[in-house]
């Protein structure tokens, strides 16, 4: 997925600033680094699913860590987002289990339908579709996680319907 630096608004209201305390407080005073996952995760569900370098240098002043200890761990996992993303992600697993029960075809026949390339948002800010590593449902496959759950069992005529239903704001993410 390639980078690109967009602006984006910073926004810690006075309610994220207190669940961003509220985590905090579950770890000792000298060891706040121990929060940042949690943190990240409010932070960027606040900041339409995604954090800007500006993001991540003001979760890095809040945790009072580098920017550096921040920018490694949401550049290793694939939960946080480097950049705007659509509406609805499909997250495809791409491992074993689901990639021989056809998960990477399906994310080709889901692209070609949406007109985008893995890693690419549609045009409308919609959609955007990306292959990830193992997410556990090896017994279900072929698979994808839409916002907090899991789309299982997957086929074209399922891929068709879940967008249609997220067209019409049928899906729920949280």
């Amino acid at each position: 997925m390639k980078i690109s630096h967009v602006k984006q608004d910073i926004n810690i209201t006075p309610e994220l600033q207190a669940r961003i305390d509220e985590l905090i407080s579950h770890y000792p005073a000298d060891k706040r680094k121990s929060a940042l996952l949690p943190v990240l995760h409010e932070v960027q569900d606040a900041h339409d699913n995604w954090l800007s370098i500006e993001l991540q240098d003001k979760v890095a002043e809040i945790l009072n860590i580098k920017p550096i200890e921040v920018y490694e761990v949401v550049s290793f996992y694939t939960m946080y987002n480097q950049q705007p993303i659509g509406k609805y992600m499909f997250e495809f697993c791409r491992t074993s289990c689901c990639a021989i029960r056809g998960a990477e075809n399906l994310m080709d026949y889901t692209c070609n339908k949406l007109g985008i390339k893995e890693g690419e948002t549609t045009p409308d800010g919609m959609f955007t579709v990306v292959g990830v590593e193992c997410l556990g449902a090896c017994g279900y496959a072929p698979m994808l996680q839409l916002g907090d759950y899991y789309r299982e069992n997957l086929t074209e005529e399922k891929m068709d319907a879940l967008i249609e239903e997220c067209k019409n704001g049928q899906v729920k993410l949280h």
